[in-house]
């Protein structure tokens, strides 16, 4: 019997979950959880990790898994990693639902950086407004500038002091929207924005809303996994998998 795990967490990841539903397939959705309320899904659910590679391979033999689909962040390195090594140790066939990065085109002023690190060391040394769109967990690093006004925007109200002196947070959940994300920059008369190239629809309009400003976008580009198999669309995937997920199709 196939019995699929979904790694989750993503907007296609719960498109992909509907999907696996309505076609009937024994399936499990996982999230990491890093958001306080997870959006809900028509599967199974966890949350939590798993204790690493290791933890993952005994889930996966426990549980009776046959087939895993990455669906994470392009940013959960970590997750898709232990992913990978734990599916080769349990013999157990792996793909990953991926969105496409995102590209420049004409009017965009986008700097692409490697990692965390080089997006700190490309912030002016004049104090700036930098709206820093990359989530809550790498902002230790930003602390390094602190002459800059930093808008954060968060899904969750932060639960701690932030490690940044000079900041202004603002409670959201995506789909964004163009009309949204200027008149946001505009509220806070944001300079410059600092972005992950997660690709995609759901986070996409901040970017065309700094074309539209004029402002500078320093795009951090993603972090590097091992090669895997890799679908950009969810119609591949419900074709990957065996009867009865392909039914879905």
């Amino acid at each position: 019997m196939t019995r699929i795990l979904l790694l989750g967490g993503t907007t296609e990841a719960s498109q992909l979950a509907r999907a696996l539903a309505e076609a009937g397939a024994e399936a499990i959705f996982s999230y990491a959880g890093r958001t306080a309320a997870p959006v809900a899904q028509p599967l199974p659910t966890r949350v939590g990790g798993f204790g690493g590679a290791a933890g993952l391979e005994a889930f996966l033999r426990d549980e009776g898994i046959t087939h895993v689909v990455d669906a994470t962040h392009p940013f959960a390195a970590g997750m898709s990693r232990n992913a990978a090594e734990a599916c080769d140790g349990a013999n157990v066939p792996l793909c990953a639902l991926e969105r496409a990065p995102w590209q420049a085109g004409p009017g965009d002023d986008w700097a692409h950086v490697p990692d965390i690190a080089s997006a700190v060391a490309a912030l002016p040394e004049a104090s700036a407004r930098v709206f820093l769109a990359i989530g809550k967990q790498t902002l230790d690093a930003f602390a390094a500038k602190p002459q800059h006004h930093y808008l954060l925007r968060l899904v969750d109200a932060p639960q701690a002091p932030l490690p940044l002196s000079d900041t202004a947070v603002e409670i959201a959940r995506g789909p964004f929207t163009l009309d949204g994300d200027l008149a946001l920059l505009q509220r806070h008369a944001i300079d410059l924005i600092v972005a992950k190239n997660a690709g995609g629809t759901g986070a996409r309009a901040k970017l065309d809303a700094a074309r539209a400003l004029g402002l500078r976008v320093i795009l951090i580009d993603r972090p590097e996994v091992r090669a895997r198999q890799v679908f950009a669309t969810m119609a591949e995937v419900m074709d990957w998998l065996p009867h009865p997920a392909r039914l879905g199709v």
